[in-house]
């Protein structure tokens, strides 16, 4: 079988030194505004430099890092980042990865190479776009990101191995551009091998929302689905933010445009989750759903490859016929297939079958991720001790659903009376 193509090291050297100058240029201001016109409270800064100063180079990178977090304005990105100090600013290689809404960051060519230079995965919201919703090629991005190779050795998968040619490696067969609605074209950053086991961050809330009392609505399940089908399983570190949303409130007046400075500002750092004791069991849950999938769809490419041999030997004559019967008696799925599944040699990386898309129970299992991340985020909240004990209605997706039918991008929720912004 023909070998692979070495994967591409890195973008080229104009385009690294781009990103550098706007993630650069972007922590400096970032952090300038943050220190120099607001009051800043940090918790488990050190901690987190820590994390990131281990990652520094990423050839000794061994897994992805997930960092998760409320969203209480349109601010929050890329303001917060203004923590690190600014000798991490100029590092792209070991600064995070984010989605931002296609709309609004890729809407012009000068947008789009601003926030690609700065490391934005372009997202479709499903409210808005038919091109939105939990399977989108940008999440499969995010999941290649935080992955160092589709099934590697360090995944905790119980799946049989499989041979390397088994399964397309978007680390080097994968195109250096992907589209998110057909007629787009991104730079997939999944291809660059310095870009394996990357730092990714998420705001699954999927909205600015600014509630009295910073408590948080039900998380949506792309999250669960970074954290499921990253491979090895990332690290995952729960985030709280509190303050920005004064600096840009949904309600403000005129001019809107401008920030409200002065403000305390909060950043809190939790602890890396141990994934064993918080996700353990609805990751070999996943696994097995992935493995039982597996299973079918090779028991259903072995009985296609015998009733095509049964009705090419029939058309030959009797002759032949007898010939195909010997051979039906010897497993087809052996010459057909590896220990996997077609499904894994056409499908990288971040790609499913509908199975494992819409089954009840890989719903299920998303569902309960999602939550058990929202209830680490609300331990870091409940951790600084100035907040009232989190309503845990708000987690179900279930009284959300009505505010799906609200036309305005920015509104009062009817649920929990906080400022919305879907922009």
């Amino acid at each position: 079988m023909a070998s692979h193509a070495p994967a591409p090291q890195s973008p080229s050297l104009p385009w690294r030194m781009s990103s550098a100058m706007v993630m650069g240029m972007t922590g400096v201001i970032s952090r300038s505004l943050l220190y120099g016109l607001n009051s800043v409270e940090t918790t488990g800064l050190s901690r987190f430099l820590d994390i990131l100063n281990s990652r520094h180079d990423p050839e000794t990178r061994q897994r992805g890092l997930l960092t998760v977090s409320n969203h209480v304005s349109v601010v929050d990105d890329p303001l917060i980042w203004g923590v690190l100090p600014l000798n991490h600013s100029f590092n792209p290689s070991n600064l995070r990865w984010t989605l931002g809404a296609h709309d609004i960051c890729f809407s012009n060519k000068f947008f789009a190479n601003f926030f690609t230079y700065g490391q934005v995965l372009p997202c479709h919201r499903l409210k808005h776009s038919a091109h939105g919703g939990l399977f989108q090629p940008s999440l499969a991005q995010a999941i290649r990101l935080l992955s160092s190779q589709p099934f590697s050795p360090a995944s905790s998968s119980s799946s049989p191995p499989l041979e390397h040619h088994d399964i397309p490696d978007p680390f080097t067969v994968g195109a250096v551009t992907y589209t998110t609605n057909g007629s787009d074209s991104i730079p997939a950053p999944s291809v660059y091998t310095r870009n394996r086991n990357s730092w990714v961050h998420v705001f699954p809330e999927g909205l600015v929302h600014q509630h009295q009392a910073r408590d948080l609505r039900y998380f949506k399940w792309g999250v669960a689905r970074l954290i499921l089908e990253a491979e090895p399983a990332p690290d995952v570190l729960p985030m709280f933010i509190d303050g920005t949303q004064n600096l840009m409130p949904e309600d403000r007046g005129f001019p809107r445009f401008l920030p409200r400075f002065g403000k305390r500002i909060r950043v809190a750092f939790g602890e890396v989750l141990d994934y064993e004791a918080t996700f353990g069991d609805l990751r070999r849950r996943w696994e097995g759903l992935v493995r039982r999938s597996n299973e079918a769809a090779a028991a259903a490419a072995a009985a296609a490859a015998t009733a095509t041999a049964r009705n090419d030997g029939k058309s030959n004559g009797s002759l032949f016929a007898g010939l195909w019967a010997k051979q039906d008696t010897t497993p087809a799925s052996a010459a057909t297939t590896s220990p996997a599944t077609i499904q894994q040699r056409i499908m990288m990386l971040g790609e499913l079958p509908d199975d494992l898309k819409y089954s009840k129970e890989a719903q299920e299992i998303r569902i309960e991720v999602a939550r058990r991340m929202r209830e680490a985020v609300l331990k870091v909240r409940k951790s600084l001790g100035d907040y009232p004990d989190a309503d845990p209605t708000l987690g179900s997706a279930d009284i959300w659903k009505a505010e799906d039918q609200v036309p305005a991008k920015k509104y009062k929720s009817r649920v929990d009376g906080s400022e919305i912004n879907q922009n």
